[in-house]
């Protein structure tokens, strides 16, 4: 444990910080397997509210730098591709 007060304050405020991160990723993370649930129960309407809800966490955990830009547009990509690709 620091003994300074601003180093007592640094880890709340990075503790605070990590769940806050944790919180998007994990919330990425289930809006992907949603959409591939949406896909395999050929679900185009369902799928694609899914997705847009998807692009937008993509976007807030790329900007914030939790997800890599390149590994977010190939995540986007591929499932806008499953869905376009549905009957």
């Amino acid at each position: 444990m620091p003994n300074i007060k601003s180093s007592k304050k640094a880890v709340k405020v990075i503790a605070k910080k990590t769940d806050e991160n944790h919180e998007l990723k994990a919330i990425v993370k289930n809006l992907i397997k949603s959409c591939e649930k949406e896909i395999a129960n050929d679900n185009k309407e369902n799928a694609n509210k899914v997705f847009k809800d998807l692009q937008k966490s993509i976007d807030k955990a790329v900007q914030k730098g939790l997800i890599k830009e390149n590994t977010g547009a190939r995540e986007k990509q591929r499932l806008n591709t499953k869905i376009k690709n549905m009957k």
